[in-house]
């Protein structure tokens, strides 16, 4: 058998790690004798996460631009032509078949060389508006790996291919494990269970109106299961009680999704992808903080196909409580939203990836 090796690139946040290290698994399992070097960000997360999963990884003095004057904004200039010529090295010294860029600071540069050297490149694009790194490599990528309809306003049409975002394959079969979520939990079954999801490190302003909402959610009768982030959990682990779980991160997403009746979510990329294939009714509270407002993008492109709710920060002081108390008192518009958000699923994402990779290599 033929071994191959492969470089992937992304980073900065698990919205670009995770997929890129799905990716990798899916390769090593086709190709157990391949080699795969990751390259990022030298001091952002992929760093850690990625030697975690097993993988090498080299960095690259990079970062983004700041939205302000800034003194690593002067020094934007230096970086970027450290990092060309740092990938231009890598590039050299492994000598990869494929180079495959999931977003990410780190990912320009690196891919930029590798078209320069005429080895061949995959873009995997995992939002409904794309930054514009990718835009810029999409120009010479060979295979543009998209996850929403409608990108040909950015990248060449006859270069896109829809194969959807990389998801834990553990998510895909969470219909059988609702009992087993519930006493994991310790959950009561005859109570609806909401489920706040606000990203690793947490989202300050859906965990603001969390707490606001408490003796709310209280008089609907639910439980909560309320994932702050680490940032924020010793303000707010103080709300533990018999009908309030605090947690800074969930080691379990199968069991936490597969126990939830109804979800409310920032609308990162992952989690979306995540939250159509399982299939629960969402409210999401995209983060308006972020580039291009992709969150906003993102669960708007869900809510036109009525498969979640969306309200904006700016909202949730007036909207939220009708909004929620509407939804929860409605069945049928649960079981609505939770048929057209699972029809938005494409589970077999990450080996539609690895196809399209491997077109390049045969």
């Amino acid at each position: 058998m033929r071994t191959y090796k492969f470089i992937l690139s992304g980073g900065g946040t698990g919205g670009h790690i995770y997929p890129a290290i799905a990716i990798a698994n899916e390769l090593k399992s086709r190709f157990p004798e391949s080699e795969i070097l990751f390259v990022g960000a030298q001091d952002k997360m992929e760093m850690q996460k990625v030697p975690q999963a097993g993988y090498p990884i080299k960095g690259l003095w990079i970062a983004g631009l700041q939205r302000r004057l800034t003194f690593d904004n002067a020094l934007f200039p230096v970086k970027l032509l450290s990092s060309l010529l740092k990938s231009r090295q890598i590039i050299k010294q492994f000598k990869p078949d494929v180079v495959i860029g999931t977003g990410g600071f780190a990912s320009g540069p690196l891919l930029q060389m590798a078209n320069s050297a005429g080895i061949p490149t995959v873009i995997q694009e995992q939002n409904s508006y794309p930054g514009i790194t990718n835009k810029l490599l999409s120009k010479k990528a060979n295979a543009i790996c998209v996850a929403y309809e409608k990108l040909e306003r950015f990248f060449p049409k006859e270069k896109i291919v829809l194969t959807g975002n990389p998801v834990r394959q553990d998510l895909i079969a969470i219909d059988g494990k609702r009992a087993e979520g519930l006493a994991h939990f310790n959950l009561d079954p005859n109570k609806k269970t909401i489920l706040i999801l606000g990203g690793s490190l947490g989202a300050r302003r859906i965990n603001q109106l969390i707490e606001k909402e408490l003796e709310f959610f209280a008089l609907q009768k639910v439980q909560l299961l309320w994932q702050c982030g680490k940032l924020y959990f010793e303000e707010y682990q103080k709300y533990n009680s018999d009908n309030v779980q605090v947690m800074a991160f969930v080691e379990r997403m199968d069991l936490v999704y597969a126990a939830a009746d109804i979800v409310i979510s920032r609308a990162g990329a992952s989690s979306v992808s995540e939250l159509c294939i399982v299939g629960k009714p969402v409210i999401f509270i995209p983060s308006p903080n972020v580039a291009e407002d992709h969150q906003t993008k993102n669960a708007q492109s869900v809510a036109d196909k009525n498969g979640a709710i969306l309200i904006r920060e700016s909202e949730l002081d007036t909207a939220f409580e009708s909004t929620f108390s509407d939804l929860i008192a409605n069945e049928s518009k649960q079981n609505e939203l939770s048929r057209n958000i699972k029809n938005l699923a494409l589970p077999n994402a990450t080996k539609a990836i690895v196809e399209e990779i491997l077109k390049l290599i045969k």
